[in-house]
């Protein structure tokens, strides 16, 4: 399944279609964004629809294959037409965007001893979760 993002005058993400292969698929068989584009428009009228991969997050592409625009598009997330990625909505204030992954991070690494933890903003700190 293909899968295309629509965004709103602010390059939000505020739906994502599915599209059957085949709507995509040229005469010779290769894929082309485009026919998903001229597809759309012509069922929902103009709008600004990017191509996003349900497979991709954080750059990796999970079955190996090539990954597309770093993150797949979520509705509320942010089409960065500069870096051709999704990046999702920054989740605290502390947070950082990571340029290669386009995906944030916390200013503390996630501790490594599989607890329970949670974000705490004011301590800008993981706090274990208890019980």
């Amino acid at each position: 399944m293909a899968h295309f993002a629509r965004l709103n005058e602010t390059n939000e993400v505020i739906r994502v279609h599915v599209l059957n292969n085949e709507v995509i698929t040229d005469g010779d068989g290769v894929e082309q964004e485009q026919l998903g584009i001229d597809f759309l428009t012509e069922l929902h009228g103009t709008g600004n629809y990017v191509q996003t991969s349900y497979n991709t997050n954080r750059g990796v592409h999970s079955l190996e294959g090539t990954p597309l625009r770093k993150n797949y598009a979520g509705r509320g997330h942010t089409y960065d037409a500069i870096r051709d990625a999704f990046i999702p909505p920054q989740p605290y204030n502390s947070f950082t965007l990571n340029e290669d992954t386009c995906d944030w991070e916390a200013p503390v690494a996630f501790p490594d001893d599989e607890k329970a933890y949670r974000w705490d903003e004011a301590t800008t700190n993981w706090v274990e979760m208890i019980g």
